[in-house]
């Protein structure tokens, strides 16, 4: 800027002058004759040709033009770079500003957005020279900056509408002695000073959406610590990051607000206590501040705004549509998603949303887009122009009714990609908003006596010098003199054109790039199985929604449209989510058991069922079979048996099972957790019993010992007896006076009855209480003994 400065007001001489109107009136003479019918020159129409390629030498950019809209009496400022691509050096150069012709309609804006080159005839005359700046030499490879500043009466315009402005630079080289345009940028400018009567209402929609932070892994802590995957969505909310800078923007606009739900309860979760993944394990996370802040700056943006609540963790109704419609239960979770949409955004940010809008990717969509959009309650579908094509010579309003009660509200396709791509460079910022301020223009003078509706919808995450550049043009259209603004539900009310295009294309129009981007029919699959096993497991938990909530939004999180062109990463998040749920699962299982021993007809047989969670557990059956019940039987008689069981948080549970040993030999025992409903839980524990019963032949052999030992004993007792009376002592004494042995009334011990070995009393103190202690899920030793 300030090397312009310095050549600005520098006026080049008379004979300069006249030589560079003579050039620039032969170089535009041909192509006049040519548009007009008549024969070119020939040695003319090379220097047309010659002039056209020369002017790429040259990289003009504008960097900024001000006021982007003027009205009488203003200045208009034009900044910018020049930068000399070329080999040779440039003399006597000097910079322009240009103004063209009146560009008409929307059509004749594209036309001149594509148009290359210079043409004298369509680029127009530069403004009085007095206006330009002359740089001396420019050498290959150099940048020079420059501003331009030039009373708005001093350009030329005439009736209201879009001028084409450009700005050159001209000079000659050592091989082009005369001068001619070595470089042209193009732009417009559009003129309306006074407030029309008839006005186009703008709807341009301001998305708050990221991509997935939070992880399925929670603490187990009361408020359960929620786990993220990195700290990256910190950088986003900072003042400077893209969701600080949407927010700062968009509190001063006239926007809708759009917002995904997940991204507010996110940031929620970020504003307490929360761990971060570091490898593997988990850090403290710091940024705590961060996130209130955000929080309370988009509490205060929204205030009295129109809010719409995006279905949680904006799933792609695309994907569902073409791809998971067909996987049960897929749509249930896009109805799980918009029910938990409204509650989450109210409890958070403190206003009621609009749940009544979807919005597919691009707006691009089909029949069944729009059936898998309203299946879950919505009844107006944001799409695009490019997908719900009008055959008018203007543009009709947004809202148009669809069929089936269904509002398609259909954004301006033009608009809405309006800021795309690259802002970075201030030269493009500066051309997207003078185009997006011509269009809106173009529409507004269009020729129709209807007032009409325009939705505007961006890109679903906007970069910071895209918000940026969108805030700049919305800026130059405040002072509403072809504009006024518009929120989304009053646009969707509109009055419909009624010659606006209703009929929605088919699937097979939907757009191949799209189409290759969606979520594969495994990912609904995936899907599927996370949330069976989910509901398998929260059946049997007394704190429910402790597991249900963080594992539920997950699996919304895995829908996202976010995921689209990063198939790798939405498939590690599936799988992370599948492998925390499994690990809680496991925490409730049965103790492993190798061999137990079995002496005898009857008796019990332990199995252990094991608590690892901090909650309880509840409505679980646990399932003993035998594999061969007529070797080995339970209860009375069966093969199986069934008993419920209840096991706290952190403790473990010993159940006992009857059994009733009918022969010798080993038994294959098989225990399984069930649900009430009778769906299996976790692996089956399998285990042998070795039968070891007493047989008859034992029972003889044993008998005649014992028959010997008593008349062993009788015979002793005589011996005595003779004895006794022979030394004159009573028979009944010993010499001591003690009872004889075997009399012993002080023994105080009872007999079993025969065929009571059902175990120890269960008031014994070796017997395993009802519900034990933290208990280690170490196999039994071989050659374990049941109780008898």
């Amino acid at each position: 800027m300030a090397e312009a400065a310095d050549f600005h007001g520098t006026s080049p001489s008379p004979a300069r002058r006249w030589l560079r109107r003579t050039a620039s009136l032969l170089i535009g003479a041909p192509l006049v004759a040519g548009l007009l019918g008549g024969p070119a020159v020939t040695p003319a129409h090379a220097a047309v040709d010659k002039a056209s390629s020369d002017s790429r030498t040259v990289d003009v950019s504008l960097n900024t033009l001000t006021p982007a809209a003027p009205v009488k009496g203003d200045t208009l400022t034009v900044s910018g770079t020049v930068v000399n691509e070329g080999k040779q050096t440039i003399h006597d150069a000097e910079i322009d500003l240009r103004v063209g012709p009146q560009v008409f309609g929307r059509t004749g804006i594209d036309r001149a957005t594509e148009r290359d080159g210079f043409n004298a005839a369509l680029d127009g005359s530069s403004i009085d020279d007095k206006f330009g700046v002359e740089l001396p030499k420019l050498v290959p490879g150099v940048s020079r900056d420059f501003s331009l500043t030039v009373p708005v009466s001093e350009l030329g315009l005439g009736a209201d509408g879009v001028y084409q402005l450009g700005v050159t630079l001209s000079g000659r080289t050592s091989q082009q002695s005369f001068e001619q345009v070595l470089g042209i940028e193009r732009t417009f400018l559009p003129w309306q000073p006074e407030d029309l009567e008839k006005k186009t209402r703008i709807t341009y929609l301001w998305p708050l959406i990221s991509s997935t932070h939070l992880t399925s892994e929670t603490g187990s802590d009361e408020r359960q610590t929620p786990v993220f995957e990195d700290e990256s969505l910190a950088e986003e909310l900072k003042p400077e990051g893209r969701l600080g800078q949407l927010v700062s923007l968009g509190r001063d606009l006239p926007v809708t607000w759009v917002i995904d739900p997940d991204l507010l309860s996110t940031v929620d979760a970020m504003t307490g206590d929360y761990k971060v993944k570091s490898g593997d394990d988990v850090v403290a996370g710091k940024n705590q501040e961060i996130a209130k802040a955000w929080l309370s700056s988009v509490q205060s943006a929204v205030q009295g705004e129109k809010v719409i609540a995006l279905p949680f963790a904006d799933p792609d109704l695309a994907s569902l549509a073409h791809r998971g419609k067909d996987v049960s239960g897929s749509l249930r979770h896009l109805q799980q998603a918009t029910a938990v949409a409204a509650s989450t955004v109210e409890t958070i940010i403190h206003e009621k949303p609009s749940t009544d809008f979807a919005w597919p990717v691009n707006g691009a969509i089909d029949s069944s887009i729009v059936d898998v959009a309203t299946s879950a309650g919505a009844d107006k579908v944001i799409a695009r122009s490019d997908s719900l094509r009008d055959d008018l010579d203007y543009t009709a309003s947004a809202a148009r009714p669809i069929g089936g009660g269904t509002t398609a509200v259909v954004a301006d396709v033009r608009l809405s990609r309006a800021f795309e791509g690259d802002m970075l460079r201030a030269g493009r910022s500066t051309l997207a908003v003078q185009e997006f301020l011509a269009q809106t223009l173009a529409v507004t003078l269009q020729g129709t006596d209807e007032q009409r509706s325009l939705v505007v919808a961006p890109q679903r995450t906007p970069s910071v010098s895209q918000a940026q550049s969108m805030a700049r043009a919305l800026e130059a259209l405040e002072p509403q003199r072809w504009t006024e603004p518009q929120d989304l539900i009053a646009a969707s009310a509109a009055k419909p054109d009624d010659n606006a295009n209703t009929r929605v294309p088919p699937a097979s129009r939907y757009p191949a790039e799209l189409r290759k981007q969606e979520l594969p029919v495994q990912a609904f699959q995936d899907i599927r199985t996370t949330q069976n096993e989910l509901d398998n497991f929260t059946v049997i938990l007394t704190q429910r929604d402790r597991v249900e909530t963080p594992f539920g939004r997950a699996i919304d999180r895995e829908m996202s449209t976010s995921w689209r062109g990063n198939p790798e990463a939405a498939q590690l998040y599936r799988d992370s989510v599948r492998s925390n749920l499994d690990v809680l699962t496991r925490q409730v299982k049965l103790i492993e058991k190798s061999q137990i021993t079995l002496s005898g007809r009857s008796a019990t047989i332990p199995v252990t069922v094991q608590n690892q969670l901090v909650q309880g557990v509840d409505h679980l059956v646990l399932r003993l079979s035998s594999d061969n019940a007529a070797r080995l039987s339970l209860g009375d008689g069966d093969r199986i048996a069934d008993q419920p069981i209840q096991v706290q948080g952190g403790h473990s549970q010993s159940v006992k099972f009857d059994a009733l040993a009918n022969a010798n030999g080993q038994v294959r025992m098989t225990a399984q957790l069930l649900t009430e409903d009778g769906k299996p839980y976790g692996e089956p524990m399998q285990f042998t019993v070795k039968v070891s019963e007493i047989t008859p032949t034992v029972m003889l052999v044993l008998a005649g010992g014992v028959l010997l030992l008593v008349l062993a004993g009788i015979r002793m007792y005589t011996q005595r007896k003779r004895s006794a009376a022979a030394q004159g002592q009573p028979a009944d004494t010993e010499a001591d006076g003690t009872a004889p042995d075997g009399d012993d009334s002080s023994n105080g011990g009872t007999e079993r009855p025969e065929g009571d070995i059902d175990g120890p009393d269960p008031g014994q103190a070796s017997d395993l209480t009802p519900d034990t202690g933290p208990e280690s899920d170490n196999p039994s030793g071989t050659g374990e003994k049941v109780d008898r």
